[in-house]
């Protein structure tokens, strides 16, 4: 067996056996095979596609190229993963409500790259959280207060990183078996016994339209089903950010308001209560989705959920008084409104420009070593099908930045008609 032959055989369009995959994932990260044969590889993937068979072999191969974390010693564990997007801090909220509920939430997350937000960012937000959690200290957490929030501390999945980075230099990004793969690889070696993805769908997200985002839940779905691990995928909408906040210490906020039992944005009470209330379902905590909406507003309603956040928080360092009273948290040097010229209904705000307008003010990263401003983003008024009249106030940038806020004014940001 050798790697040209591989590269041969799905070039023609055939089918890869499990041990041929096996050869190129081991071979690869310990690099034994070079960059130039994987992009070749991985192009003929990316044009002749695998069936579900394959998929899962691969996804398989790159959970076990390196730690896999053991959860058993919490029970059932049900974990949430989104596809990303662009104001996504529902893992922020929803964890704590599941957790209070009585779930065991050991969550590792990631930190933001290009126009997606990363939840270790924003929870880095709080003063004094620490996101650097050793393992056996993590699951303690858990067992202690049944929620623990942390980044990737483990070399989880290492044949994903290295894939993942060579998808993007050569233009194979957006290809269903190569995204679903590195998604689950991820989530099996993180330790989950069931899996609840949301699967964004939209300008802001991987998977532009419903057709695509269908699929790849189809495909994720039954790759759990043939890896054991039971997952339901959601699909949500990406066109406009999730609720009203974009931004790492804005989205914080947003997110300790909705804990806090104050008003919600639909779209977020949608999403918590679908995932959620499916959270549920799989951990045997309800007998229908009704049920498990039902519970997850009454755990907001009746401030568990918010005590749990508290607790969490508190537990890894974070300095509980930003919580309790957000007004502390530091703000942008420049809050700019932004302001309607027209009046008529919001037609359209679109993820994709405000994910890279964040960056631009400084809350995202294009390079992984790049510092972010926690404070800067944006806080919006009115959604898509809101009414407006001119002179309205439509949103306010945070900006650190003069210029860059008035680059950013010159822009039409809401479509308005």
């Amino acid at each position: 067996m050798n790697i040209l032959d591989i590269i041969a055989k799905k070039r023609d369009g055939k089918e890869l056996t499990k041990e041929e995959i096996k050869y190129f994932i081991t071979k690869y990260t310990n690099n034994e095979i070079t960059d130039y044969q994987a992009s070749a590889l991985v192009m003929a993937i990316y044009i002749n596609g695998m069936n579900e068979r394959e998929i899962t072999d691969l996804t398989l191969e790159m959970a076990y190229s390196g730690d896999v974390l053991d959860l058993s010693s919490l029970g059932e564990v049900v974990d949430k993963h989104s596809t990303g997007g662009v104001g996504d801090k529902i893992t922020i909220i929803l964890m704590p409500i599941v957790a209070s509920l009585g779930i065991p939430v050991a969550k590792m997350s990631g930190r933001g790259l290009g126009f997606t937000g990363g939840t270790v960012d924003k929870l880095e937000s709080i003063p004094g959280y620490t996101t650097n959690v050793p393992v056996d200290k993590f699951i303690e957490n858990v067992k202690r207060i049944g929620i623990s929030l942390i980044g990737q501390t483990l070399n989880l999945a290492p044949a994903d990183k290295k894939l993942y980075a060579l998808r993007d230099t050569i233009s194979c990004t957006d290809s269903i078996p190569l995204i679903a793969s590195s998604i689950m690889s991820k989530k099996i070696a993180s330790g989950a016994n069931k899996i609840v993805i949301d699967v964004t769908c939209g300008s802001g997200a991987f998977m532009k339209n419903t057709y695509d985002a269908k699929e790849l839940a189809r495909v994720m779905t039954e790759i759990g089903r043939l890896a054991e691990k039971e997952t339901v995928c959601i699909i949500t909408d990406m066109n406009e950010p999730v609720g009203h906040a974009v931004g790492n210490t804005l989205e914080v906020i947003e997110a300790i308001d909705v804990l806090k039992g104050k008003e919600m944005p639909k779209d977020i009470k949608n999403i918590i209560t679908e995932l959620g209330a499916n959270m549920l379902l799989l951990a045997n905590k309800v007998k229908d989705i009704d049920e498990g909406k039902a519970k997850i507003l009454e755990n907001i309603s009746n401030g568990k959920a918010y005590n749990k956040f508290l607790e969490l928080v508190e537990n890894q360092g974070g300095d509980i008084t930003y919580i309790e009273n957000t007004d502390k948290f530091e703000k942008a040097k420049y809050i700019t409104p932004i302001i309607a010229k027209a009046s008529g209904k919001v037609a359209k705000l679109d993820a994709y420009t405000i994910g890279k307008l964040s960056v631009y003010l400084g809350a995202g990263r294009m390079k992984k070593e790049d510092d972010i401003q926690k404070e800067v983003g944006f806080v919006f008024c009115k959604k898509v099908g809101d009414d407006v009249n001119e002179g309205d106030i439509l949103g306010y940038i945070h900006s650190n930045d003069e210029e860059k806020t008035k680059e950013i004014l010159k822009q039409e940001i809401f479509t308005i008609e």
